[in-house]
């Protein structure tokens, strides 16, 4: 259906026909509101013009959008701006728009009051970054900041699974470094280590396990080979220090010989005197 040509067969302007394929896409909506399959009117580029299609849809109830909504409030696991976006979409995508203001009407005073996590970070894109490297079986080199001395450190770890609880979301991961595990109570430890989220900072290195491990292992050389140029240095500075100080001692040795031959020349002199 062409809006411009029913608008001239009607006699109407054509805003009066966009307006009532408004209302009949509402109407349709609202009669199948409880239904996961419904028609609808759709632009169609190709054809210019409206068609009737038949969507299948998947939407949650008024009741359980809004037991969601309240779960999400109480895990307390997100940023203000998170929580609101979340919520946000939620309602407005699973909900019929007849409901949408009762449903945001029923969690707007915990919205309002909602208390964020203390290190007030966004991480959701991270943890979707850690969930790829879970599944491709990734090792992720990851930045945390250490609670026993507050000291940052860099770790490369072979992640298992993303947690929560008690207001937070929790790595749990290898770690893929033996200089390190060298300092665990138990070496070969089974059990992985665990990192809270708020804890690490946002930026992340993931590759494939073999290749992380080159990584390592050509860094690990390139330090090598830098700290043995320096070694060497060290000798050569070494050695010419010493060749200086000898210099120097047999330098002295020469002046003290000297000195006691002149005193055994003037002792002479004046014996002879």
């Amino acid at each position: 259906m062409n809006s411009n040509e029913e608008a001239l067969h009607y006699g109407v302007n054509e805003r009066t026909i966009q307006r009532d394929i408004d209302d009949i896409r509402s109407f349709l909506e609202e009669r199948d509101s409880d239904n996961t399959e419904y028609n609808t009117v759709i632009y169609d580029r190709a054809a210019k013009g409206f068609r009737l299609e038949y969507v299948h849809r998947m939407k949650l109830s008024n009741s359980e959008v809004l037991a969601i909504c309240k779960i999400l409030l109480d895990s307390r696991a997100f940023t203000k701006k998170e929580m609101k976006d979340i919520l946000g979409r939620l309602i407005e995508n699973c909900v019929p728009k007849s409901n949408q203001k009762l449903v945001s009407d029923l969690i707007e005073n915990e919205s309002f009051h909602y208390i964020e996590p203390r290190h007030k970070k966004e991480y959701i894109d991270t943890m979707w970054s850690i969930g790829e490297a879970i599944r491709d079986r990734h090792l992720i080199e990851i930045e945390y900041t250490r609670q026993k001395d507050r000291k940052t450190v860099v770790r490369v770890v072979k992640p298992l699974a993303i947690m929560f609880s008690e207001f937070y979301f929790y790595l749990t991961a290898f770690i893929d470094d033996e200089k390190v595990q060298k300092d665990f109570d138990v070496l070969n430890d089974s059990f992985p280590t665990i990192y809270r989220m708020g804890e690490l900072f946002e930026h992340w290195d993931s590759g494939p396990d073999e290749e992380l491990r080159e990584q390592g292992r050509a860094e690990e050389r390139k330090n090598t080979e830098a700290e043995s140029r320096a070694d060497a240095e060290q000798q050569r500075a070494d050695v010419a220090e010493n060749r200086a100080e000898k210099a120097e001692s047999r330098e002295d040795a020469v002046e003290v010989e000297s000195a006691k031959l002149r005193e055994e020349i003037a002792r002479l002199k004046a014996t002879r005197g």
